[in-house]
């Protein structure tokens, strides 16, 4: 059975302002980064959401109980145009129990080599490194 495709729309709202809609949902989206995050700024969110959703996905089925994740993304872009990212750091918290510092390398890892379609859409040459801090819950 094949996926449908992904459609969405992208209304500009004028000045470099955008208003973006998938399926089940809308973003806003400012090159001023004043209305809402850059066009750059969404993709990262878009990599550390798709990643961070297989973690939790990976984890669960370990049957980890999961309190938390957070992650934090920092982009190196190229000096010249276009600009482009040339490195990528992933910081990934994860509070709870039920798995340990090797579960949670895989999970990122398969994340990484297999499940993340958005870390696969983009450029291959592009240096990506993760972390991540396992946080104890009293």
């Amino acid at each position: 059975m094949t996926s449908p495709p992904v459609r969405t729309t992208l209304e500009w709202k004028g000045a470099r302002s955008f208003r973006g809609a998938g399926a089940t949902g809308e973003i806003a989206l400012d090159g001023d980064r004043k209305a809402g995050c850059s066009p750059t700024e969404t993709l990262t969110l878009a990599l550390a959401a798709c990643m961070a959703i297989d973690v939790v996905v990976i984890l669960e089925k370990r049957r980890a109980r999961l309190d938390s994740l957070r992650v934090e993304l920092d982009g190196t872009r190229a000096e010249s145009e276009p600009r482009r990212f040339t490195r990528l750091e992933l910081r990934f918290e994860i509070a709870g129990s039920g798995f340990t510092e090797a579960h949670v390398e895989r999970a990122i890892a398969l994340s990484r080599e297999k499940y993340c379609s958005v870390w696969h859409s983009l450029r291959q040459d592009i240096e990506l490194e993760t972390r991540f801090v396992i946080r104890e819950i009293p």
